[in-house]
């Protein structure tokens, strides 16, 4: 096999970019978890990217002697690191703080980005032109285009900063993020998700009080 690939300079070129496309793939995935804090999958992928340097690596390295597998070598590197890169997007690893300031207090946004499922902190601010309304939301990295195009839906003259949290630690924050709820909606969607929701809630509220009504009458 390696005398195979060692006799055809087309697929030698070939070998060292894939090989070196794969290596770097695995390190810039491991240097991404390491700094996220995941330390067992950034370990698992470091098995892996040694398993691919002990394997291929040193074939790669032993025929670098032509500028054409120079070439291929540095192409691979780059694009190893935009693979990895995308693929640790893809898989959205961790939690992302979005803040957001609105001065539309006629709408009670904290409730329906609450109703929608994100854990949400709020209060009232003040800036140049009055009363503003400053909402802390926590989301999975994953629905965090959601969460600013669905703030954007309810209020387009929102102001947002996002940025990843290195560490969380004590309330309820990531108990109240309901990922299935998240899911479940559009954001082109959301006054009606919103309306839909308000419905069931109060459908839900007129059954109990119902129920209630109907045990006391019996106590009568």
């Amino acid at each position: 096999m390696l005398e195979m690939i060692s006799e055809s300079a087309i697929l030698m070129v070939l070998v060292i970019f894939t090989i070196n496309i794969v290596y770097v793939s695995f390190l810039t995935l491991r240097t991404v978890a390491l700094t996220k804090g995941y330390r067992y999958l950034a370990a698992f992928l470091s098995i892996m990217e040694t398993f691919v340097y002990v394997i291929g690596l040193g074939l790669v390295l032993d025929n670098l002697d032509q500028p054409v597998n120079v070439i291929a070598y540095a192409l691979g590197f780059g694009v190893g690191i935009l693979l990895g890169l995308y693929i640790e997007e893809k898989l959205a690893l961790g939690y992302m703080v979005v803040n957001v300031t609105t001065g539309q207090r006629d709408r009670d946004l904290p409730d329906h980005l609450r109703s929608l499922g994100y854990g949400v902190t709020h209060g009232t601010q003040y800036g140049r032109d009055g009363e503003r309304t400053t909402m802390q939301i926590l989301t999975p990295r994953r629905f965090q285009r959601k969460l600013i195009d669905t703030i954007k839906e309810l209020d387009d003259r929102a102001f947002i900063i996002a940025y990843e949290p290195k560490t969380i630690h004590g309330g309820f924050w990531t108990k109240k993020v309901s990922s299935r709820k998240v899911a479940d909606y559009e954001p082109e969607h959301v006054e009606e998700i919103l309306e839909e929701i308000y419905e069931e809630e109060a459908v839900e509220a007129n059954g109990e009080t119902t129920k209630k009504e109907e045990v006391q009458s019996r106590k009568e």
